[in-house]
């Protein structure tokens, strides 16, 4: 099993805003701004957009003004401000495919027996989307809007898996490898050597890395044409769960994420997917 992107499904690929106005002329640029894995100039966007400097000018002074955008300390490169970080997270949390997706959730559950959640990465933690609970009397309880840190959480190191070496470096220097549990990963050159792994085999564990008693096995969401941001996990008192049961919960667990994956595509209106043959 690896993490190579899905073959043989729909793209989801969107086709960009293209339009006269001024607001769909700033919805272009938010969609542009919003594949930026890091900071990013003025001139940067006048060579990629092609727009007049005054105007991108103009556009990214609104954007800052309203939280959207934020200016970094050299006075030159900008970042996705508080206000477009809270937005995408308010769109994730309340999307309107909620409750197909936690139905698949609920099945997982029935089917597993254990706790399940669906995970996005939001900055440098994991945001819980949605989560449905065993019935079972010893569990761990934590609600959608939690969130956990991405180096000692199972979702966090999926995601971390998909980035380049230097991506992972920026985003960790501003994230500290805090020590939660007697098995959390706090050496960077340990976190690759798991990394490594995780990519290999196409899952990845918790095993009591941020709560002491508390193991995890997640795998990401499959997107055609791109990294994904969605993982599913599975979540258990370790008494219950270890490195022994992983490979019979496995296939369970992917079945699940080619559900959602499903969920995601059927979503999204045909005439907005471009067509790559």
């Amino acid at each position: 099993m690896t993490m190579n992107k899905a073959e043989n499904e729909p793209s989801m690929e969107l086709v960009r805003i293209d339009g006269d106005t001024p607001t769909l002329r700033l919805f272009a640029l938010l969609e542009t701004i919003a594949e930026k894995d890091q900071f990013f100039s003025l001139q940067s966007l006048v060579e990629e957009t092609g727009l007049p400097k005054p105007t991108l000018h103009r556009m990214l002074q609104q954007l800052e003004s309203a939280r959207m955008l934020q200016r970094e300390a050299d006075g030159r490169h900008y970042s996705t401000g508080l206000r477009l970080r809270r937005m995408a997270e308010t769109l994730l949390l309340n999307n309107t495919v909620h409750g197909a997706r936690h139905a698949v959730l609920r099945r997982l559950v029935d089917e597993v027996g254990e706790s399940c959640n669906l995970t996005a990465l939001s900055g440098g933690e994991v945001l819980y989307l949605d989560r449905v609970e065993t019935l079972a009397p010893l569990r761990f309880y934590l609600h959608p809007g939690s969130r956990v840190p991405v180096h000692c959480s199972a979702s966090g190191k999926l995601f971390l898996a998909q980035m380049t070496p230097s991506q992972r470096r920026r985003l960790l220097e501003h994230v500290p490898l805090e020590k939660y549990s007697e098995r959390t990963i706090t050496d960077m050159g340990v976190l690759e050597s798991e990394i490594k792994r995780i990519k290999r085999v196409g899952y990845a564990l918790d095993d009591e890395e941020f709560l002491p008693g508390l193991f995890c096995v997640a795998m990401l969401v499959p997107r055609s044409g791109g990294r994904s941001n969605t993982g599913i996990a599975i979540q258990a008192p370790a008494i219950r769960l270890s490195h022994d049961n992983v490979p019979n919960l496995l296939p369970a667990l992917q079945r699940a994420a080619k559900a959602l994956a499903k969920i995601e595509i059927e979503a999204m209106p045909s005439s907005k997917l471009s067509d790559q043959g």
